[in-house]
């Protein structure tokens, strides 16, 4: 691309015109291509249209909003106000003529999707307050018609409407990651490779090499060689382990997560089912663009072939999730897969204070690839950020709760002030000393409230009656009788999938013992689901209910608790349209369990927050914490194979600083003892993380934790200090006199 072709603006320079982007009128330049329905009216009123969508937006995010037609990257830096500028973009695409339902906005959750078409709504909203009815058409909401969603969830959608044209069940299944391990499972251990003779994969280390290999686009013992070096003498094995995995889901009708991608790709392949896909959306938004994968790379561009009405946004510097198989490469090589397209960088932060963005910006500057973007804040002052020496963990522990303490006297309460490390056990010290103070703390990365025994086992006879192939749901519900085993489990779902998915064998069954009394009230339960998929999805759950019940109190101690939850599922069924989305969703978007919190509840109920630097991404907090920054950790020990790792590890420290709006401590503990310090004195020492170099540690105000003011163990440093090494000699030689 020329200089003349790629924009990097700011708002303390004017603003230049580039290909693609028309300037004031706001008229979206037309593609020669006569497939593309895209055609934007200019409005009869721009000066409204300028006062309403762009109303306090810089100049940045006013040229990223209104760009034409043509491929768009918007490379937004931390805190610069990425979410608010592509709401201003779709708006302003509704605002000029674009029909909502012909625009696909695609995230990473569903949350996101819902809360950016939230603001879509209000600017909406906004511009027809100002702008009155003369001229202006447009619905006052938007979130009604716009595709809007994550890349998964809206695959399932397509390929409900497409997938036949490439020979797909319409009533397939979706199976989550467990579900997808256990089917993994099954045929480990029918193949013979459950043995304990050699050591080979279990099912979860055999589900991420399969999901590497997929996401990736690369072949097993390329993925093998880089990632799993211990499984490579596997190699044959699991090529026969996966063949046979992909052959069980096509008997049952299923996809897992994988190929949900895999088979949208497909669709878009074909010619006729492609171009019915390709001809629903006029404009394809991405947001967190540096987190997709090669496949997700691959649908947009299928979908927009010559990159008319794509929008992509992201950052570089924050990509960090390629044990997902993500690449930074369809960030940072997006100006060459689409030749006409404009880049726009958003530097403006509007987070935090000017030292902690000088420090942030000295460590991303080490990055060896990157979209150059200096960061700035019209924040000035405030203090810098700390490097904190302490002597140990216990060091560190104590003063990072001792300055949360004093932080929350000052007026910052515990949820708004974060502890952040890289692997979630570096927190272990942390969580027990806040036990034991009965401070309270929410540590992000819990269980998913979908991944429940008892939540998966109503989900479960949902899926079973959507789809009687899937042995996954089939066997799990049927485990659930008493005095129904694993082989007659199978044996029973056996006879329905060589039916086609036709329950007429289980009339015909009589199983003997305690079953006998639930297997007709079973069989007709789930006959009726199977044969009334669009009756009330609260009715449904009803039903699977009264069921169910009895056997939760069989099979927990806190049953009642387990019933409450289900309760409230089946309440909260009623906003599903039918039983497909909300299968669809539960297992693609589900929702998270909240955690207990440390100690007994507290009436103001504020608690601390304590996650891992993946975790914390996309968040903010007033004062951030980050512990551990000792090489080995940051980075860490098991990333450091490959200069492209270590990259990573650059770009997850660079997060986990940019989290900090108005106070940042980044932690070094000097020693660390083997067993923890109460056990043994055996310790080692560790160096400062190597991204905190010299230049870039400038920018810190170094400190020491132990001689802080209010550190108890100051007091006795200060005291054995005043003993000599003179004296201590003296009193080794009295001991020979």
């Amino acid at each position: 691309m020329s200089d003349s072709e790629r924009m990097f603006v700011s708002d303390r320079r004017p603003p230049k015109e580039t290909a693609g982007h028309q300037g004031h009128r706001g008229q979206l330049d037309e593609t020669a291509d006569h497939r593309t329905r895209l055609r934007v009216k200019e409005l009869p009123i721009d000066r409204a249209l300028e006062q309403a969508v762009f109303d306090g937006l810089n100049t940045e995010q006013k040229t990223a909003a209104r760009h034409g037609a043509g491929p768009l990257l918007i490379v937004a830096g931390a805190g610069t106000g990425k979410t608010t500028t592509l709401a201003h973009r779709v708006a302003y695409l509704i605002a000029s003529g674009v029909d909502p339902g012909r625009i696909l906005l695609l995230t990473f959750t569903r949350r996101a999707a819902a809360e950016m078409l939230s603001r879509v709504d209000g600017i909406l909203r906004k511009l027809r307050a100002r702008a009155g009815e003369a001229g202006l058409r447009q619905p006052v909401t938007a979130s009604a018609k716009v595709w809007g969603g994550t890349f998964h969830a809206t695959a399932a959608r397509l390929l409900r409407l497409h997938g036949e044209s490439i020979g797909l069940d319409p009533s397939f299944t979706i199976l989550d990651r467990a579900d997808s391990e256990d089917l993994l499972h099954v045929a480990r251990t029918e193949m013979g490779m459950a043995t304990t003779d050699r050591r080979f994969p279990q099912k979860g280390t055999c589900m991420d090499i399969y999901s590497r290999c997929v996401d990736s686009s690369a072949p097993l013992e390329s993925v093998l060689e880089t990632a799993f070096p211990w499984c490579r003498r596997h190699e044959d094995d699991l090529g026969r382990l996966f063949a046979a995995y992909v052959d069980r889901k096509e008997d049952m009708a299923v996809l897992d997560y994988d190929d949900l991608l895999l088979f949208w790709r497909a669709v878009l392949a074909d010619p006729v089912a492609g171009e019915a896909v390709r001809s629903r959306f006029d404009c394809v938004l991405v947001d967190e663009y540096q987190d997709t994968n090669v496949i997700q790379a691959d649908i947009l561009k299928a979908l927009r072939p010559d990159g008319t009405g794509i929008t992509v946004v992201g950052d570089d510097a924050q990509a960090i999730y390629s044990f997902r198989a993500a690449t930074v490469r369809n960030i940072l090589d997006f100006p060459k897969e689409f030749e006409r397209a404009t880049v726009v960088t958003l530097e403006q932060n509007y987070r935090s204070t000017e030292p902690i963005l000088s420090a942030t910006n000295g460590i991303i500057a080490q990055a060896a690839e990157r979209h150059t973007k200096d960061l700035w804040s019209k924040r000035d002052g405030g203090e810098p950020p700390a490097l904190v020496t302490c002597r140990d963990e216990s060091e560190q522990t104590h003063f990072v709760i001792t300055r949360i303490l004093a932080r929350r006297e000052e007026g910052i309460p515990l949820r708004r002030q974060a502890v952040l490390f890289r692997a979630a056990h570096h927190s272990l010290e942390i969580e027990l000393e806040l036990a034991r103070r009965s401070i309270p703390f929410h540590k992000y990365g819990g269980l998913k409230f979908a991944e429940t025994a008892h939540v998966k086992d109503l989900v479960s006879f949902l899926r079973l009656a959507e789809n009687p192939r899937d042995v996954v749901a089939g066997s799990r519900v049927l485990l659930l009788l008493p005095g129904v085993g694993p082989k007659r489990a199978a044996q029973l779902m056996s006879a329905v999938t060589e039916t086609g998915g036709n329950l007429s064998p289980w009339h015909a069954e009589t199983p003997a013992g305690v079953a006998a009394s639930l297997w007709r009230e079973f069989v007709s339960l789930v006959a009726d689901l199977a044969s009334n998929s669009h009756a009330d999805l609260s009715s449904q759950l009803h039903a699977v209910r009264t069921f169910y019940n009895p056997l939760i109190e069989l099979r927990f101690d806190d049953a009642d608790a387990r019933m409450r939850d289900l309760e409230h599922l089946e309440q909260l069924a009623g906003k599903f349209g039918n039983r497909a989305s909300f299968l669809a969703e539960i297992t693609l978007d589900p929702p998270t369990w909240t955690e207990d919190l440390a100690g007994p509840p507290h009436l103001d109920e504020d608690y601390l927050i304590l996650s891992t630097m993946h975790s914390a991404k996309g968040l903010e907090w007033d004062a951030c914490y980050v512990i551990h920054a000792a090489d080995g950790n940051i980075p860490s020990d098991m990333a450091c194979g490959s200069s492209e790792e270590i990259d990573e590890e650059l770009r997850l420290f660079y997060v986990a600083l940019t989290r900090a709006r108005d106070h940042l401590c980044v932690c070094f503990p000097l020693r660390y003892y083997r067993l923890g310090r109460r056990t043994t004195d055996v310790h080692g020492y560790a160096q400062p993380t190597r991204f905190l170099c010299g230049s870039v540690r400038d920018r810190f105000e170094l400190c020491d934790a132990g001689l802080a003011p209010d550190n108890p163990d100051a007091v006795t440093d200060s005291a054995a200090a005043a003993i000599s090494t003179t004296d201590i000699r003296n009193q080794i030689k009295q001991m020979w006199s």
